[in-house]
């Protein structure tokens, strides 16, 4: 392989994973409804598309070509889950049941920053507390490690 044909391919996988990071923020910029910048980055996508399908197509023959295509596809996917959670706040609700500690656990991560609901209940086996709490998904580790370690036998679920 000669160093232009080197380079081409590190072009094309370059380019292939720019597009897939200029789909993840058209996608982001789509769903806050910042429809100029998003038609804007739409354009720049197809192009960048179809100067990179062109280059490969046209020689289907050349399999570092074709490696660069398909490995910078799969980075580029990889590199666009990053910049989503960069840029995209989710959220999940976390629902906790205890029969032991519940006050405290509400009382501790109520002093960390998160908001907690709390009620009292009856289950099976006499009186519960219920948690219910909405958490950005980053910080749910955090929070399920303080209420595993106040209320480790507390029943956890969580929803998206």
């Amino acid at each position: 392989m000669t160093t232009e044909g080197l380079m081409i391919a590190l072009l094309i996988f370059s380019l292939r994973v720019l597009n897939f990071a200029v789909g993840t923020i058209r996608t982001i910029t789509t769903a806050r409804g910042q429809r100029f910048i998003s038609a804007i980055l739409a354009g720049v996508g197809a192009l960048i598309f179809a100067v990179v399908i062109a280059k490969v197509i046209t020689d289907l023959d050349n399999v570092p070509n074709l490696l660069a295509y398909c490995t910078g596809a799969s980075v580029g996917s990889y590199i666009g889950m990053i910049l989503e959670t960069k840029f995209i706040r989710s959220f999940m609700i976390v629902n906790a049941i205890t029969a032991e500690n519940g006050r405290d656990a509400a009382a501790v991560l109520r002093a960390e920053a998160f908001g907690v609901t709390t009620t009292v209940g009856e289950g099976k086996d006499g009186k519960v507390t219920n948690l219910r709490s909405v958490v950005d998904k980053r910080d749910v580790p955090q929070y399920l490690g303080i209420l595993q370690e106040i209320c480790p036998n507390a029943f956890i679920a969580l929803e998206e």
